[in-house]
């Protein structure tokens, strides 16, 4: 097992990923069961913001009319989400973090272990996103479900809008990772972090070069709250 952490042909960054993914749960763990939530509200609210000036230092390298009104999109995503976050209770936001982080990690580690050994041929997303593989795609949807499901019915509430996370997470990250393209940007951070003060800044979310910032660490759940906020004001 020791062998497979310290394994040199896993990605540079693994270790990175993961030592960053528990350091930011625990956090937001204590923050949840504080004060009804809201310092986990406020930590949100924080990182969107940086992840907006992330977005914007884009057009450092890539500015025409397309990219712009995506630019616009994504910082709907960031507001709304933002938003929904700041409004429901903490049973709906752990709803949130078992269905968007279950998915990010699953499809992630499914990925790497199993990536590529049973679909072999093709990739189900070339075009916009070239490392997902079927098998992490598909079994980070399945166990982010499985998830939010087992959660519903362990607090005995029919909250199944929230079964929409993982598939909803999975869009938010490939919009992003169009996004990404269209400005020739390789992670969110890649322009930003030259500043001496975002430098240090990044650090806090793993984000040191070739690992993403902010916006690669909340895109997926500003997304999916983005929708579940249209969806629970047309049908809640």
């Amino acid at each position: 097992m020791l062998n497979w952490w310290y394994n040199v042909d896993m990605d540079k960054n693994f270790r990175v990923r993961v030592v960053c993914g528990f350091g930011l749960f625990f956090v937001a763990l204590a923050a949840m069961y504080t004060f009804d939530a809201v310092p986990f509200k406020i930590l949100f609210g924080v990182f969107a913001i940086i992840a907006g000036i992330e977005l914007l230092s884009f057009f450092k390298k890539v500015a025409h009319f397309k990219n712009a009104i995506l630019a616009i999109i994504e910082i709907a995503f960031l507001v709304y989400g933002s938003m929904f976050i700041a409004q429901v209770g903490v049973v709906e936001i752990w709803y949130i973090i078992f269905g968007v982080c279950g998915y990010d990690i699953f499809a992630y580690l499914c990925g790497k272990i199993l990536g590529g050994k049973i679909i072999k041929k093709h990739r189900p997303f070339p075009k916009i996103s070239k490392n997902k593989t079927w098998e992490g795609t598909i079994l980070g949807l399945a166990i982010s479900v499985g998830l939010v499901f087992i959660l519903t019915t362990a607090l005995g509430r029919a909250d199944y809008i929230y079964l929409l996370c993982g598939p909803l997470a999975l869009m938010g990250d490939l919009f992003e990772s169009y996004l990404k393209r269209q400005f020739k940007v390789k992670d969110s951070n890649e322009i930003v972090i030259k500043n001496k003060f975002f430098e240090k800044l990044e650090v806090l979310v793993g984000g040191t070069e070739g690992h993403g910032g902010y916006l690669d660490r909340i895109d997926s759940t500003a997304f999916a709250a983005t929708v579940l906020l249209i969806l629970t004001a047309i049908f809640c």
